[in-house]
């Protein structure tokens, strides 16, 4: 679901002299490997839950493991969902990247290492030395619970402290620990490097608990967030505050430039979002992970676009990586 006056993205890129958005060759494989999670937060993009039972099959892991093994330079296997841990084939996926010395990033909920079928996963990840890119809307269980479910933020917290005592998160440890914040509202996040001074602070002090960098991401308004916008009546100002604070210095540092998105049915998109609106490949010659051929094609091909851009580029602007300028 997108704003119904539909802003034009590449009208802005135009205003500012960047031309078309192109790719650059990818280094990063982002792999959705099913919408199934054991929450369903208000701001969920994916529109994931309990109740969906998409996921990915072992035809399509076992072609991701192909590409990587063909593509070295493909450099890092990102792996998201849902919550990921919970499809059938997502230790497979770990465990033959790491084997083939990919950086891997499982982009976790935290609770759902508190499932009692999952009770020896943190240890795996960190025997796989998996970085984990942890979501946690505030320091507060206020905000937390509010936007991700009652008991969230406690359960979340029981999570950290356990990361940390397997050496997840500690200055100078190879088991990174990455935090997520994204607003609870219809605003922009705040200055990263602030935030995450607060965090940093407000986590230690009243939990002892440490982590690496905080990341913050912009809500996009499609799905389940869209729907909440529309319902509060709130669409159209938020749309206009991401056109309105468009960055040209944050285009540059898209993710969509170096990332390939597969989907869990094996489809390839410019990124997770435009996966979410089945919005394909803007290189158009490739539609599933079955067509690729030499990924050096890739570079200088066209991004698949939409309003939903804005909210990528808005501000410091957004990506999975946090924060672009």
């Amino acid at each position: 679901m997108e704003h119904p006056t539909a802003p034009d993205f590449a009208a802005a890129l135009g205003s500012h002299g960047l031309g078309r958005l192109r790719r650059a060759r990818p280094t990063t494989l982002q792999v959705n490997v099913g919408k199934r999670c054991n929450q369903a937060c208000h701001h969920c993009h994916v529109d994931a839950g309990p109740k969906r039972t998409e996921v990915m099959g072992d035809a399509v892991a076992e072609r991701i493991v192909a590409l990587l093994e063909r593509h070295p330079g493909i450099e890092q296997l990102d792996v998201t969902g849902g919550a990921p841990e919970l499809a059938p084939c997502f230790r497979g996926l770990v465990s033959q990247a790491r084997r083939l010395g990919r950086r891997v990033i499982d982009r976790c909920n935290l609770t759902v290492l508190l499932e009692a079928e999952q009770a020896d996963l943190a240890p795996f990840l960190a025997a796989h030395a998996v970085e984990i890119v942890a979501s946690l809307p505030c320091y507060g269980p206020e905000n937390v619970d509010a936007q991700r479910g009652q008991g969230v933020f406690e359960k979340s917290i029981r999570v950290l402290r356990m990361l940390n005592g397997l050496g997840y998160g500690a200055p100078g440890s190879a088991l990174r620990l990455d935090l997520v914040y994204n607003p609870v509202g219809a605003h922009l996040p705040p200055p990263q490097e602030q935030l995450e001074a607060d965090y940093r602070r407000q986590l230690w002090e009243r939990f002892g608990i440490t982590f690496h960098r905080l990341l913050t991401i912009t809500n996009m308004p499609i799905n389940r967030f869209a729907e909440q916008l529309a319902r509060l009546g709130e669409e159209r100002r938020y749309m206009a505050l991401l056109v309105n604070h468009f960055n040209p210095a944050t285009v540059p540092g898209l993710m969509c430039r170096t990332l390939l998105s597969v989907g869990y049915d094996g489809r390839l998109y410019d990124c997770d979002f435009n996966q979410m609106l089945e919005l394909p490949l803007g290189a158009g010659a490739w539609r599933t992970i079955w067509d690729v051929g030499d990924l050096a094609a890739l570079d200088g091909a066209p991004v698949g676009t939409g309003p939903h851009c804005f909210g990528c580029t808005a501000g410091a602007g957004s990506s999975c990586g946090g924060a672009l300028a």
